[in-house]
């Protein structure tokens, strides 16, 4: 049996059972008439620029009223009359992949001589043009040290978001292994921080909301969250270089918003091919929307339901009072065990242990709403 080929691999030609122009405005339409506002179309995977009828596809979403973003890997080069194009056709964001803060670093991590400036490139021009930068950034060993480099980065270029990228298994691309669940819980911790410095958030790691629920609530108790989350050496390295390059000390007065972690709730992914997953990193299928639409899979298939219930999830995960608030990566719970209910294997957390000052977490306490913690739920 070959290696099983992720949804989100690219491959050097293009799929034979690819979408056409035809399907994919189908796919636009559903998109459309799921509700106002409409949710952001955002075209993956591989090299969309590659993709011949992108301009016609783009043109068609805004002429509907959907919202287009384009992303491109951190090899991927992006000239700067296809951004002009893109921009004249109507997206409204380009995602770009910064894996390394210098040269050295994010070619290295790609194995692409002059990929960071091809990055840095489509970077400048894209904002020139009046589009949105998110960046994308995938956690991996080589680059830890340097993730508050590459903040640095995004802060001084302009984004408007940094996503921190967790990986759900090993493969080829990660030749150093899987991280820690305690490490982590220190990077979590650290991209919370990063959050009053740039807008952030992460993939595949949506015990973020965990995290930043239990920082504001250690803040709001004047606790030291050090020690009662029980931070570790990679925190302190991290924090420790983000002081040392001014990350610390041009802090926004007020905290924006952390955005969603994890999609499998509130995401819906398509492949090429039309098969529909919650996201674009669980390999299960729902359905095809070649075969029943869009918003009929996301609002009636057993995996979607499933994963929207609450009493669906597995081990710690279905103990945990965050749970709701959480859920853990489906993803990395589907790679490690074959079931995408299962325990959060990267989620260092046990169930109960929050009792700061005292305190015992419940939702009448604290909950998660669109702009973040509230009180008194």
């Amino acid at each position: 049996m070959g290696r099983r080929r992720d949804l989100d691999e690219p491959v050097p030609d293009r799929y034979r059972r690819e979408l056409d122009t035809a399907a994919a405005e189908d796919l636009l339409d559903q998109v459309a008439a799921s509700g106002q506002p409409a949710p952001l179309f955002l075209i993956t995977v591989g090299d969309p620029f590659q993709r011949p009828d992108l301009i016609e596809l783009i043109a068609y979403a805004r002429k509907i009223g959907v919202r287009v973003a384009v992303a491109a890997t951190g090899a991927t080069k992006v000239a700067e009359n296809q951004l002009r194009a893109v921009a004249a056709a109507g997206a409204v964001e380009l995602a770009l992949g910064l894996d390394g803060s210098t040269a050295a670093l994010h070619d290295d991590f790609h194995r692409a001589p002059g990929a960071f400036h091809r990055v840095l490139d489509a970077w400048d021009a894209a904002l020139a043009l009046g589009l949105k930068v998110r960046i994308n950034t995938t956690i991996d060993r080589r680059n830890l040290d340097d993730l508050p480099g590459v903040v640095r980065v995004v802060a001084e270029r302009g984004a408007s978001l940094w996503n921190a990228c967790f990986p759900t298994h090993i493969d080829r691309a990660r030749p150093l292994g899987m991280l820690a669940a305690h490490e982590v819980e220190d990077l979590l911790s650290f991209v919370y921080d990063m959050c009053q410095t740039v807008s952030a958030t992460t993939t595949d790691a949506r015990h973020l909301r965990r995290v930043a629920l239990q920082r504001r609530i250690l803040a709001d108790l004047t606790d030291d969250h050090v020690a009662a989350l029980g931070l570790g050496r990679l925190y302190q390295e991290l924090t420790d270089r983000a002081a040392a390059l001014g990350l610390y000390s041009d802090r926004r007065r007020t905290r924006r918003p952390l955005l969603e972690g994890d999609p499998v709730r509130e995401c819906v992914f398509v492949s090429y091919a039309g098969s529909v997953h919650p996201s674009g990193s669980l390999p299960v299928s729902a359905g095809n929307v070649r075969e029943r639409s869009l918003m009929s899979t996301y609002r009636t298939s057993p995996l979607f339901t499933g994963l929207r219930a609450d009493g669906m999830l597995g081990g710690r995960c279905g103990r945990c009072e965050f749970r709701r608030v959480c859920g853990g990566s489906r993803s990395r719970a589907y790679y490690m065990t074959g079931n995408p209910f299962a325990e959060e294997s990267l989620c260092g957390y046990i169930p109960g242990s929050f009792v700061p000052n005292g305190l015992i977490y419940g939702p009448r306490l604290y909950c998660w709403g669109s702009n973040g913690v509230t009180h008194s739920c």
